[in-house]
């Protein structure tokens, strides 16, 4: 299955915390996006491996992707190391995405950050020829995505590019509250934890809404780029209103 973009995290969730919008915006335009999730999420304090999976499977219904898969690695202790590196090549180079999104570089979970490096660093190994990979008994051949762009999660990042989701914010919010069991339930009797704070979607909003500010719109999600992406010319740059 040939996809347009790629969206690939740590934890269920992390995709819907940090891009939900813009993929639901690709996806309204046409384009075929998938989620790939790296571990089951199985260290998670509140709620269980098998309602996760029920969760993330509803949220992706919800934004329409075309398919969600799980690499099954160890959720706290995956590692960037060659087994990994070559069992995500083997994912990249099935799918084949021009864009790739991946976890923040640097955050709060230790996850993130080293979930962020793997992922740009095997989207590069996938474009190697000399590296071979099966897919169901098949040779695969060699894909390298055009580009890697990291979410910004929970550490406040200078953007390289923020994309305006107003259109679909609400959407966006509906998708995230698939996660039941994690986050804010007044009726739960789980253990708090950081992110079923009363406040935590709330600062979601407020991030997004500080983004959105930044370009002129209500909403909007920030991206960092390892690389300096182009434009074809200055009418492709949002130029909003200013009252």
């Amino acid at each position: 299955m040939k996809l347009h973009i790629l969206a690939i995290a740590a934890h269920p969730d992390d995709i819907e915390l940090g891009c939900a919008g813009t993929l639901i915006k690709h996806v309204m335009s046409g384009h075929a996006v998938g989620i790939l999730d790296l571990t089951e999420g199985e260290l998670g304090t509140r709620g269980s491996v098998a309602m996760r999976y029920k969760e993330a499977e509803l949220a992706a219904r919800a934004m329409g992707v075309k398919v969600r898969m799980n690499a099954r690695m160890a959720d706290g202790f995956f590692k960037n190391d060659e087994a990994h590196q070559r069992l995500l090549c083997k994912y990249i180079r099935h799918f084949q995405p021009d864009i790739v999104i991946a976890n923040s570089l640097a955050d709060r979970h230790p996850d993130h950050g080293r979930g962020g490096r793997l992922i740009a660093d095997a989207c590069f190994l996938a474009g190697l020829r000399k590296i071979e990979t099966e897919w169901d008994g098949v040779a695969q051949d060699a894909w390298r995505p055009r580009r890697v762009y990291h979410l910004i999660q929970d550490r406040m990042h200078q953007p390289t590019f923020i994309v305006d989701i107003t259109s679909v914010y609400e959407k966006k919010m509906e998708v995230i509250s698939c996660y039941k069991s994690q986050f804010h339930n007044p009726s739960s009797s789980e253990p708090a934890t950081y992110i079923s704070s009363g406040n935590f979607l709330s600062s979601i909003r407020y991030r997004d809404a500080l983004n959105g500010k930044q370009i002129g719109t209500e909403y909007g999600e920030g991206f960092v780029s390892e690389n300096i992406p182009g434009i074809d010319n200055l009418d492709n740059l949002l130029l909003p209103e200013m009252p």
